[in-house]
């Protein structure tokens, strides 16, 4: 049976988590993590076995990358599950991380209203991203320095755009991911998401999305999820050792097997391919 509980620490940082056995609390890791494997349900899935297995309890928090980045630099957590690859390369090098793992993959999509107002429909990324500006359609940044922002901004720069922060046509929810494609969904407008949250919000709605994908299979969208324990000489209270127990445990087979298996509307969500 789930057992899910909340704790809120002293910085008002609100967590979700499973306990571990009667009497083990010290032995309870403090994790950081993006919002599309919260909001899937892949944590919560994934977290009570991890516990079974160990015996080590587990508290989350699910926030965009940026912020979770930031947690792992104020010695908030002691392990990071992020998708940023440049941030997180230079948390490492900064000394705030150690030993960077990739653990599993899917990739972003362009989505938009079905009538496809700007036209966009199965081009690349680049043309998409110049005819939204071009025609004016409403486009919703989640503005909220996560992962998936920072992969917009890339892309808006790859596509020779100026990030558009100050056009009419450019809004920011300063919100998740779920939340975003919602508030895109209610004003028409287009957005970038993450393919594992975008078939969540599809199995919310169950029929006639108000959003379908447009743009997808670029080799710009790749979407790496990386697991970083925080650096115990920048942070000498992390429970260092305990990191490594859960990244060993993330990129082992029987957990990569359970992460390919998990599914929503039968659509598989991530891809494993954990580096061992």
């Amino acid at each position: 049976m789930l057992l899910v509980c909340m704790g809120v620490l002293g910085s008002g940082i609100i967590f979700s988590g499973v306990p571990g056995r009667a009497g083990e609390a010290r032995e309870e890791l403090l994790l950081a993590t993006t919002t599309s494997t919260d909001n899937t349900g892949l944590i919560e899935y994934l977290m009570p076995p991890f516990t079974e297995s160990t015996g080590i309890g587990i508290r989350w928090i699910s926030t965009g990358t940026g912020k979770a980045l930031k947690l792992g630099e104020n010695c908030d957590v002691d392990v990071l599950l992020v998708h940023a690859p440049l941030a997180e390369i230079d948390f490492v090098a900064r000394g705030f991380g150690i030993d960077r793992r990739q653990i599993m993959y899917n990739d972003f999509v362009l989505i938009g209203p079905p009538e496809d107002p700007a036209g966009i429909r199965g081009g690349t990324v680049s043309a998409a991203l110049q005819a939204i500006r071009s025609s004016g359609n409403l486009f919703i940044s989640r503005g909220d320095n996560s992962g998936t922002n920072k992969k917009e901004q890339t892309l808006w720069n790859s596509a020779d755009v100026p990030i558009p922060e100050q056009e009419p046509w450019y809004r920011q929810s300063g919100q998740g991911m779920l939340a975003s494609i919602n508030m895109a969904a209610e004003l028409q407008g287009y957005t970038l998401a993450d393919r594992a949250t975008y078939i969540k919000y599809e199995s919310v709605v169950e029929s006639n999305p108000a959003l379908v994908i447009l743009v997808e299979g670029d080799p710009d969208l790749l979407n790496q999820y990386s697991i970083i324990p925080v650096n115990p000489e920048h942070c000498p209270n992390v429970k260092y050792e305990k990191t490594q127990t859960f990244s060993a445990w993330m990129a082992g087979n029987e957990t990569q097997q359970l992460i390919g298996e998990f599914k929503l509307l039968d659509k598989q969500l991530f891809t494993p391919n954990a580096a061992r």
